[in-house]
């Protein structure tokens, strides 16, 4: 079964757009226990091997590349010191948030060739977070940073899918997708939708 690849880079307005991390990813978490951090970190490996790219302890520029932040309450963001010299505008998006009810945001910066240079993923813990196992709830803000998705890639349905054990795991077709935009001979950016058609040719060189 062949999988549409387009709707996954098309954007609410219409637009293509799809890239992927140009660097090596440095993680950091805040908020959790040291063995959630473990947890986090084991993810980051699965998904980073899946995909054929690296870890890395440090980023020479940043120190930290990949941030994950578990709060409690948006306005936690506001108090964080030196929070607002990373991502501009901190209050008028906290604001929105909390508007929206939101209880999780990524917001990615880029490298001049357009690949992924940094994310920060903020995650409320509310009660439909918190009842997500640890594991499920690592893979899946992991898998939906390892590339720029859609900002309705997955409005309906979850990267993941639950195992005859109620184990939680990447879905197939994702897989593939991740698999195949790390592939070195496809761009770290790419904003013309022909690129699914490149993406999708080479999901069926996997296959086969």
């Amino acid at each position: 079964m062949t999988t549409d690849v387009a709707p996954f880079f098309t954007r609410s307005d219409g637009s293509y757009l799809f890239a992927r991390w140009g660097r090596p990813i440095a993680p950091v978490a805040f908020g959790v226990e040291d063995e959630t951090i473990s947890v986090l970190k084991g993810a980051i490996e699965a998904v980073c091997q899946l995909a054929g790219h690296e870890m890395a302890e440090t980023d020479p520029e940043l120190g930290a590349n990949f941030m994950v932040f578990f709060i409690r309450d948006w306005s936690e963001l506001t108090d964080t010191p030196k929070l607002d010299q990373l991502i501009p505008e901190l209050a008028a998006l906290v604001g929105r948030l909390e508007k929206a009810d939101a209880n999780q945001y990524r917001i990615f910066r880029f490298d001049p060739d357009g690949g992924i240079k940094a994310c920060f993923a903020f995650l409320k813990m509310d009660a439909v977070m918190s009842d997500i196992p640890a594991d499920t709830l690592c893979l899946g803000q992991v898998v939906q940073s390892i590339v720029l998705w859609s900002d309705e890639a997955f409005l309906n349905a979850s990267p993941l899918a639950l195992t005859g054990n109620d184990v939680a795991v990447l879905r197939p077709d994702v897989a593939g997708i991740i698999r195949a935009g790390y592939d070195p001979i496809l761009p770290v950016m790419a904003d013309d939708p022909s690129h699914a058609l490149r993406l999708q040719a080479r999901m069926t060189v996997q296959q086969n």
